[in-house]
């Protein structure tokens, strides 16, 4: 069962098709169902809501039977009973000769699962996928149209340098976004990763130098501080006339790199785009009752 939530957006039930590990921190999980014909996504750093079961659950809960309803209905469902809801940035979709989407990719941070925080610090989400295999059901909320408000990354047309910032979490988005930047597009990219296995060869036809930075630990230094901070601060970047900066991940951390592209760099806040994915020490259910 399907329903219309603020069109351009709807409701999918998908399938796990396949997972793959991509390193320590991070698992590709592909979906794929009939629904998925109607997805359309113009793709970079295109947002979803993914519902997940609970363990025992063979299917997400989520009352799609009352319609425009579903919120209310679901929010009033029992903490064990209600689908978990977690934002993820689509990684890649593919469609058939006709246009209809057929699969489509997202990567999951394993927040927990491994490395030096244990599995006991492992979020719903993360636990969720780190288990995933083929035939698991879960529900997407995405969009019918490819252009949609649920992307972000929209550099103006008189762009003339690319500047990004951006943790695990943002990786895949960053990942997407390179990837749409036509030939000869000057960028600059700086993402922090918390194991060397993180590290990706991203594709891009732009002229990117891309600096990697790994903690080998949580997210962020003392204070929350971006490992990258210094590097920025210290960076000789391309002259430009008309920069564009997106910033994405950790909610503090996001807020001290745009405080330097717009307060120390003088950078035209109307060019600058960021997105906080999650804010240490809350759950997003947390931050949803923050507003």
């Amino acid at each position: 069962m399907t329903t219309a939530v603020a069109a351009p957006f709807r409701f999918f039930a998908l399938q796990v098709a396949a997972t793959r590990r991509l390193g320590p921190s991070l698992v590709r999980v592909t979906f794929t169902g009939p629904e998925l014909r109607d997805f359309r996504s113009a793709g970079r750093d295109q947002s979803l809501s993914l519902f997940l079961p609970h363990p025992g659950q063979n299917e997400p809960a989520v009352p799609l039977e009352l319609g425009d309803g579903w919120w209310q209905g679901w929010r009033e469902l029992p903490d064990d009973v209600r689908a978990v809801m977690r934002s993820y940035t689509l990684r890649a979709l593919r469609a058939d000769a006709w246009g209809r989407t057929t699969e489509i990719d997202v990567d999951f941070v394993l927040h927990g699962v491994t490395g030096e925080a244990g599995a006991s610090a492992a979020g719903p989400a993360s636990r969720w996928a780190a288990r995933a295999a083929a035939g698991d059901r879960v529900l997407l909320l995405g969009p019918a149209v490819a252009d949609n408000r649920a992307i972000r990354f929209r550099p103006p047309e008189d762009t003339d340098l690319v500047l990004l910032w951006a943790d695990e979490t943002a990786l895949p988005a960053t990942a997407a976004a390179l990837e749409s930047l036509p030939a000869g597009t000057r960028a600059q990219v700086w993402l922090e990763v918390p194991h060397p296995g993180d590290v990706q060869d991203l594709a891009t036809d732009a002229e990117a130098e891309i600096t990697w930075f790994v903690r080998e630990g949580p997210v962020g230094r003392s204070e929350g501080s971006p490992m990258a901070l210094d590097s920025l601060r210290t960076a000789e970047l391309p002259p430009a006339a008309q920069p564009y900066v997106w910033i994405a991940g950790e909610a503090g951390c996001v807020k001290q790199v745009r405080r330097h592209f717009v307060g120390e760099r003088g950078v035209d806040r109307r060019r600058v785009t960021f997105v906080g994915y999650w804010r240490r020490g809350l759950t997003e259910e947390q931050l949803r009752e923050q507003g």
